[in-house]
């Protein structure tokens, strides 16, 4: 049996996954606020579904790789099946984004959206170690597997509830660094299912060297959600613009009575609206 590492690099690579996949996390929840309260419903969930997908997972997963090796043994990726990961990430979370958002009402949607997603994060993640190749040969205990696959459904199913129902900033970040041990839960529980060994007849792999390819998408997606991050904000309102509404309804109906201690709409009575005019 050979010595597998996860920690490589000490503590670095797993600290920085873990900070990819809360800031991930983190773009895709303000996304989330966006899509449920702004018009553009489904850009907002697209943008979530590159945030948590491309960053928070498919980042975090090949951040946490660098930091893998194992004794005696060249690593190198698949080019194809890596980008092909990547995809799968994004379209997953999409496509539980967009049934939870739709039928956000019915925990069905909830459910049947966050099985389809964890499912799909445990495929990506699977399909990343198959892109891996190593002139070892290398087995998994499927108890071990079965557990990162539950783990990864029940998180997803925890991500979309957030991505549904959490506002406010602290609520968000919190939300967001509970994803991120999620995320970072799953990953290393599926890579601590894997056994490594000799080989007769192994020869030395083809494909890119990790830090060759990796470096650069990791970088590149990195920044692009940064920049995301920025633009959208973390501190902006959670809920529409009330008191914008409130002003114009106010100014038109109540010139003379407005008051101002009211902070919702509700507050005010229904009864002085003139019944020709509808909202």
């Amino acid at each position: 049996m050979l010595e597998i590492d996860q920690f490589t690099y000490g503590w670095l690579t797993p600290i920085l996954a873990y900070a990819m996949s809360v800031t991930g996390s983190l773009l895709a929840l303000r996304c989330m606020v966006r899509a449920r309260h702004q018009q553009g419903r489904g850009a907002w969930v697209v943008t979530g579904a590159v945030a948590l997908g491309g960053t928070g997972i498919w980042v975090m997963h090949f951040i946490a790789m660098l930091g893998f090796s194992v004794q005696d043994s060249t690593i190198r990726y698949n080019v194809p099946i890596t980008l092909l990961s990547a995809a799968v990430a994004i379209a997953v979370v999409w496509l539980g984004l967009h049934i939870v958002v739709h039928q956000h009402d019915q925990i069905f949607a909830l459910v049947t959206g966050g099985t389809i997603t964890g499912l799909g994060v445990a495929g990506m993640h699977y399909a990343g170690m198959y892109a891996m190749k190593t002139d070892a040969a290398v087995v998994y205990d499927p108890w071990l597997v079965l557990l990162s696959v539950v783990i990864a459904v029940v998180a997803a199913i925890a991500a979309l509830w957030f991505a549904l129902h959490v506002n406010g900033i602290i609520a968000t970040i919190s939300a967001a660094l509970i994803m991120g041990i999620a995320v970072c839960g799953m990953h290393y529980t599926g890579m601590y299912a894997m056994r490594a060994h000799m080989a007769d007849q192994m020869h030395t792999p083809s494909g890119a060297q990790p830090a060759q390819l990796l470096a650069p998408l990791i970088v590149t997606v990195s920044m692009l959600t940064m920049l995301m991050l920025f633009q959208v904000g973390i501190t902006d309102i959670d809920e529409p613009d009330l008191s914008r509404i409130r002003g114009q309804y106010a100014s038109r109906y109540w010139p003379a009575r407005r008051n101002s201690a009211h902070s919702n709409l509700d507050d005010y009575p229904t009864e002085t609206f003139d019944t020709r005019h509808r909202w």
